[in-house]
């Protein structure tokens, strides 16, 4: 059962889908979720859910702040992507969760997809709530994401253009904006990979706009999630890779799976990063989170703090 819900997050309304398992007797887990870099919920998180929910799981799904269908903080521009106050807007849809009726607000999940995932682990790190954490496909560093993905030889415009943009708004002008895909890869975008443009222009029309600011951009590379998964345990740490990432490349998160301590889990995904969502990929990744939802929040006494 699906549920249209809003929720206050520090002045800002985020909006987005409750979901209550069918045969559902008494306080029942629930699994936090929301999407990654510009995504909406309609970009598959509702098949996710679906999963969780016939597994005897609540889920809280919602769209990022200035996204979809949640609003932006007063004064601040929409399509700006400031990683910090998303892990923020997690931590109020934690609060949302347990202050409903239908969740056992001692069994708590968060799962993120790519730049989400990236925030379920500091999520996971930070907020001892949080008793089960899944991240797939996730950002690892911002730094060296950034470098991987902007050309070079674009690197010092860029800057120039971040600083340009900075004295812009202090003089009260719009933000300057960046394409989030672009379907030739050597043209400046947030995200240039034939993969990306495949993704999302598959949403033109919808939802979903192909733009954010160029502040996001910059935002992004200072966020550096991977030092978080240390701090995790003893929470309980699902990752998720797709060895043939190419957007957050499987290499590197592999290598910083190893960081993270007991208990933890590594699952392997056919294909690349957006081969998560349909198809074999989906089966896979879906299935391994309801798994690992169900083994420690139902299964399980949930691990202390």
């Amino acid at each position: 059962m699906r549920e249209e819900i809003e929720f206050g997050a520090e002045g800002v309304t985020l909006r987005g889908w409750f979901y209550r398992p069918e045969d559902a007797s008494g306080e029942v887990p629930c699994v936090v979720m929301a999407h990654g870099f510009s995504a909406t919920k309609e970009m598959h998180l509702d098949d996710y859910a679906e999963v969780f929910s016939a597994a005897g799981l609540a889920c809280v799904v919602y769209d990022n702040r200035g996204f979809g269908a949640s609003d932006a903080a007063p004064g601040k521009p929409r399509q700006e992507i400031d990683p910090w106050e998303q892990v923020r807007d997690y931590q109020h849809a934690i609060t949302y969760a347990q202050s409903r009726p239908e969740v056992d607000a001692a069994r708590i999940a968060v799962w993120g997809s790519s730049y989400s995932g990236a925030h379920s682990y500091v999520v996971g790190a930070i907020d001892r709530r949080v008793k089960a954490v899944c991240g797939q496909v996730p950002l690892i560093s911002g730094r060296r994401n950034f470098e991987s993905l902007v050309r070079m030889d674009f690197w010092q415009a860029t800057w120039d253009m971040l600083a340009a943009d900075r004295l812009a708004r202090a003089r009260g002008e719009a933000p300057a904006m960046l394409p989030v895909v672009h379907p030739d890869p050597m043209a400046q975008s947030a995200l240039p990979t034939p993969d990306s443009y495949e993704f999302f222009s598959a949403y033109e029309g919808t939802a979903w706009r192909n733009e954010v600011t160029l502040r996001s951009l910059e935002l992004f590379q200072g966020y550096e999630p991977g030092e978080y998964l240390k701090r995790i345990a003893p929470t309980p740490l699902l990752m998720v890779v797709a060895p043939n990432d190419r957007l957050t490349p499987g290499e590197w998160a592999c290598e910083a799976f190893e960081t993270a301590a007991q208990p933890k889990r590594l699952v392997l995904l056919p294909g690349g990063h957006f081969d998560a969502y349909t198809g074999p990929g989906f089966e896979i990744s879906s299935g391994a989170a309801r798994d690992w939802f169900v083994e420690h929040l139902l299964q399980r006494t949930p691990a202390l703090a």
